[in-house]
């Protein structure tokens, strides 16, 4: 069934990925770029949320395998998002967050959009070095309370990143759409330097 038969044929179509490691500020980021854009934001962590938030059958699924510790697969995922794109209409385009994190994703997401016309315009990356990194989630733990952003746990999601997560990145360099944003300075020089690509590529 096509994802996309519900939308007019729109050629500049701006769909991007927002990458970055944990702590890079790609939430941050997104909620900007989503409303100068009017992208539809689609964050499988959110996603993922609300479907166990909703009991859904997707969602029991969901929190068996959280509640396991395994993750997700990568099938599971990309069928939370194929969803969530048929039931945004009529917008300029989305803006991923948090997906695709492993290169099976990027090809699955590659080949739905390819078969709609509408591919990834850009991967925009945030770098940022791992100590300040790590200082942001530390930080963030404090303020937030949350228990899950401790050192041993940041270094296990920081292994996870750089073992599926990273190859996600030359993936899409192969392609020619990937673009790498210095994300230790200001929010707003990170926002305008994102800017500066999208203008570009939009």
């Amino acid at each position: 069934m096509p994802i996309f038969g519900a939308f007019k044929k729109i050629d500049d179509m701006l769909n991007i990925a927002l990458f970055g490691p944990p702590g890079a500020g790609k939430g941050t980021q997104a909620k900007r770029i989503v409303e100068k854009y009017k992208l539809a934001h689609i964050s499988t962590g959110d996603m993922i949320r609300k479907e166990i938030a909703e009991g859904t059958e997707m969602g029991k699924m969901a929190a068996d395998i959280i509640n396991r510790g395994e993750l997700l697969s990568d099938e599971l995922v990309v069928n939370m998002i194929a969803g969530c794109i048929a039931h945004n209409k009529g917008v300029g385009g989305f803006l991923f967050d948090g997906f695709p994190r492993t290169v099976a994703q990027a090809e699955m997401l590659d080949e739905m959009l390819a078969k709609e016309g509408y591919p990834l315009k850009g991967l925009i990356s945030i770098d940022v070095p791992f100590e300040e990194l790590k200082r942001r989630m530390l930080e963030r733990a404090k303020i937030e309370g949350r228990a899950d952003d401790n050192e041993e746990v940041i270094a296990n999601r920081f292994k996870e990143y750089n073992s599926k997560t990273i190859h996600v990145a030359n993936h899409y360099k192969k392609k020619g759409v990937h673009f790498d944003i210095e994300g230790n300075r200001p929010v707003d020089e990170v926002f305008a330097a994102i800017c500066e690509v999208l203008e570009k590529i939009g």
